[in-house]
């Protein structure tokens, strides 16, 4: 007998669902929480740690002090998240299923698999930068001399290196996708992509620069912000696609109705 769900067009139950695809789709859900979780995280900690101007000090200085592993266990997590997210994507751009889903999901396709090493390479800068934290500056934390650090250590050089190599995944990998999306002719997702990779572009050369401005700090911690609710509806877009296009396969796989054959005025089947 048939359900409802099984006449109804786009209704999808889990049964439409394969295992590969649920999979695949929980690895998505990791790239979707990732960027929320860091931006969080870090505001929390912006607001609620004494000494630290949200205007004025980048979020790279709440790692140094007493409470810094807060913020270095965030950037780990949050690089482990966008990894992890980024295998998911990789799966929903055709290693899990057929070619009939490659195109049904269509606007990724043609990126092929530099997008989500794009994505690791990102979370893999997120990590290291947490491993190794910048040195306090500005005042940060309370007891610190203002201004830039006098003496560079290496851990804070490696900090910039890393978190300098991931921003250039990142950035890459909005304007990999903005292609992508222009060549499917989604006007909206190829402008967002292209603003957002051109924006924290701007915004990171700012800060890398050393220009000590509220303004240029402002404009990262807001690109920061727009990069991650761009992360987060790439996962969300990926997730819905790959579930249509698991519920497409499930349906082409049934077997399809006999037509009925008549003989002497009976119907027989």
């Amino acid at each position: 007998m048939s359900t409802i769900a099984e006449t109804t067009p786009g209704a999808r139950t889990c049964q439409d669902c394969s295992a590969a695809g649920n999979v695949t789709r929980s690895l998505l859900g990791y790239l979707a929480l990732a960027g929320p979780f860091y931006v969080a995280v870090s505001l929390a900690q912006a607001l609620t740690r004494h000494g630290f101007d949200l205007a004025r000090d980048e979020w790279s200085l709440l790692a140094p002090g007493r409470l810094g592993w807060i913020q270095q266990a965030n950037l780990i997590l949050t690089g482990v998240m966008i990894i992890v997210g980024a295998v998911g994507a990789v799966g929903a751009v055709g290693a899990v299923g057929a070619v009939g889903a490659r195109r049904a999901i269509g606007r990724f396709a043609d990126a092929g698999t530099r997008a989500p090493r794009l994505l690791a390479g990102y979370g893999l800068g997120l990590i290291a930068a947490g491993i190794f934290p910048a040195d306090a500056a500005d005042g940060f934390p309370p007891g610190t001399p203002g201004g830039r650090a006098a003496h560079v250590s290496g851990h804070a050089m490696l900090h910039l290196l890393f978190g300098s190599l991931g921003f250039a995944c990142l950035i890459t990998a909005c304007l990999v996708i903005a292609r992508s999306y222009h060549r499917r002719a989604d006007r909206r997702g190829a402008v967002a992509s292209g603003v957002v990779g051109v924006v924290f572009a701007a915004s990171f050369a700012g800060i890398a620069t050393g220009a000590a401005s509220e303004v240029v700090n402002l404009g990262f911690t807001a690109a920061v912000i727009f990069s991650s609710a761009w992360l987060t509806a790439v996962a969300v877009d990926l997730y819905r696609r790959t579930r249509a296009a698991d519920g497409g396969r499930r349906a082409l796989a049934r077997p399809a109705p006999q037509p009925a054959i008549e003989m002497k005025g009976r119907p027989l089947r």
